[in-house]
């Protein structure tokens, strides 16, 4: 038996994938209010947090096969602590909470900063049976991954505000298990996160996944770091 592709997480994921298709941002009045200086919060390390909360009743997920792939991954890995920035409606953390249960389970801590998102993303995990493997964090992720980490990180899902996805990873990075990935949604809004990853000098393999995703790989300590003690 396969989580993903059974009861009751194959028909829910169906479900809220077909419902975030309709819900799309583009067409929210308050989207359009924001078209001029959407772009420029998108980038912004304080101007995200007004569009984001402008847009809390929509999913903002990653696409199916975005979803295919981080299972893929944790399965591969065989994963047992996730991290998660950026829950919204909780359909990538199905995603994610579905390779832990069928790698035989594991702690999946993921951080959302709107209240309503936290309520809804509870409901979904509780639907999909999928609730006893995740701690939802609610609030800024630079206070809520800043504490009570797993030991070793073995898989990273940044899907949040994306100016702060290099702040976010700092946080993590020394708990980065060898050969743990770092799916990074959208991250062409995020320059400083791309350098940094894409340089091997600082430990990682990077390269663009598809149109949305960039996907590196832990693969040592970066050299700024060695000799340290």
């Amino acid at each position: 038996m396969i989580t993903l592709t059974t009861q009751p997480v194959a028909p829910l994921l169906d479900r809220l994938l077909a419902e975030a298709a309709l819900l799309r941002p583009e067409t929210s009045p308050v989207f359009a209010g924001l078209a001029e200086r959407g772009e420029q919060l998108m980038r912004s390390k304080s101007g995200h947090v007004e569009l984001y909360s402008q847009l809390k009743d929509y999913p903002l997920p990653v696409s199916r096969d975005t979803g295919l792939l981080l299972y893929m991954l944790a399965r591969s890995f065989e994963a047992t602590s996730i991290i998660e920035f950026g829950t919204s409606f909780g359909i990538s953390t199905l995603f994610l909470a579905a390779a832990l249960r069928d790698n035989g389970g594991g702690r999946l801590i993921t951080t959302e900063f709107e209240a309503s998102k936290v309520a809804r993303a509870r409901k979904h995990l509780a639907e999909g049976g999928l609730l006893e493997l995740v701690e939802i964090r609610e609030g800024d992720a630079l206070q809520t991954l800043d504490r009570d980490l797993p030991e070793t990180i073995d898989l990273v899902l940044l899907d949040g505000a994306k100016p702060l996805y290099r702040d976010i990873l700092a946080l993590l990075e020394n708990r980065l298990s060898a050969g743990a990935f770092i799916v990074a949604d959208n991250a062409d809004y995020s320059a400083e996160y791309l350098a940094y990853v894409r340089s091997p000098a600082n430990g990682y393999l990077s390269v663009p996944f598809g149109d949305e995703v960039e996907l590196s790989m832990r693969i040592g300590e970066p050299e700024h770091g060695k000799g340290r003690s």
